[in-house]
This record gives C-alpha cells, sequence and structure tokens, in this order.
C-alpha cells in the first residue's frame, strides 16, 4: 500500500511539466513585444515584467509538484544496487532545490543590468542549476545502463544532448535565437523530472532491489 501511494507520486512530475509548458506558452500573451526567438524564458516572470503574474499563476505548480516527484523517486531508489544511479537522482533533486528555492529568492530584474546584484545571483543559481543537471544525467544514464534500464539511458542521453545544446548554441549563434536554445535546456531538466515520475509510477524503481 505504501509503495502503491508512492508511485502515484510520479504523476506530480507530469503536473509539473505541465505548469511550465503552460507558462512558457501563455505567459508571453500578457508581455507585448515579446519574441520567443531571442528572450529568455526568465524574462517572463522577471521583476517588473507585464506578464510576471501570468507567469507566476501558471507556474505556480511547477516548482511544489517537480519537488514532491523527484523525493518520491529518491525513495524509490533507494534499494537500487547502482551507486553511480543513485548518486544521479540525488544530484537531480539538488538540482531541482537549488532551481526551485534559487530562483525563488533572486528572480531576475528586467529593468536593470546583468551587473545588478540579483541579477548577478540568478545567473549563478542558472551555472549551478545546469552543472548540477548534467553531472546527474552523465551518471543516471551510467546507472541506467548498469540496471539494464536501456530506455531511461536513452531519455538520459537525449536530455543531456538537448541540455547541452543550449550553452553551445546560445555562445555560438546570433543573439536572435538565444532564447530557442535557451528553451533546449530548460525543458531538458523539466521532461526529465517528468520522465522520472513516469518510472515511478510503473514501478521501475521500487521494484529495483
Amino acid at each position: 500500500m505504501i509503495e502503491k501511494r508512492l508511485r502515484m507520486l510520479g504523476i506530480l512530475g507530469i503536473i509539473s511539466l505541465l505548469s511550465y509548458t503552460a507558462m512558457v506558452v501563455f505567459s508571453p500573451l500578457a508581455y507585448p513585444g515579446y519574441d520567443w526567438l531571442s528572450m529568455a524564458v526568465s524574462d517572463l516572470s522577471a521583476e517588473g515584467a507585464p506578464s510576471e503574474e501570468l507567469a507566476s499563476q501558471l507556474n505556480a505548480l511547477f516548482g511544489p509538484c517537480g519537488l514532491v516527484s523527484i523525493m518520491a523517486v529518491c525513495v524509490g531508489v533507494a534499494g537500487c544496487k547502482s551507486k553511480v544511479m543513485k548518486l544521479g537522482v540525488y544530484s537531480f533533486a539538488a538540482m531541482e532545490w537549488v532551481c526551485s528555492v534559487g530562483y525563488d529568492l533572486f528572480p531576475w530584474v528586467s529593468d536593470a543590468p546583468a551587473s545588478n546584484p540579483q541579477n548577478v545571483m540568478h545567473l549563478g543559481v542558472t551555472v549551478l542549476v545546469v552543472v548540477l543537471s548534467l553531472a546527474s544525467l552523465v551518471l543516471v544514464a551510467i546507472g541506467a545502463g548498469k540496471e539494464q534500464m536501456k530506455s531511461l539511458r536513452i531519455w538520459a542521453i537525449i536530455c543531456l544532448v538537448a541540455m547541452m545544446m543550449g550553452p553551445i548554441g546560445t555562445a555560438l549563434l546570433p543573439k536572435a535565437v538565444f532564447g530557442l536554445f535557451e528553451r533546449f535546456s530548460t525543458f531538458s531538466a523539466v521532461v526529465f523530472n517528468a520522465v522520472l515520475g513516469i518510472y515511478l509510477i510503473k514501478g521501475r524503481f521500487t521494484m529495483i532491489k
């Protein structure tokens, strides 16, 4: 009974993805002149942005649901034989906490330069989130291979490649497409959290002894 209830918490990972997607898709409606190709997702919820209130409402379930889901996954993989697998999931959970708490503490200020102390902290949080995300995806990919979970390994590799496309694309390509490649990074982590939630629902983690 306890295991069944734990598995159902994985649904929250899917809800987290839907909440984030709704914010990204519909918030620009409240931001005149917003160009998703060149502007960051964080601009939608930035302090002083026209879409700040709508973005916060649509994104309300993203953080809480994502955290509950990934913490349930952490419990689910506790019996996993592969220490690399467990470390990968725990690192991903740490990233989720840094993302949720860090961006709430230091939201981007839309009418201030990047040198603004709060914006500097926002960028610092972003760097930490990216580092933890990349490390966790690599570890999960390795651990999933050891646990004979080939499909999870494929998902981890796909999300890892998508996440790397973000910084590579923004560094090498014109700023006119910054927003497009930034979305590869942001969505890769949110999608992978939902994937972990689905695996939890199916009992793929809690069945590991």
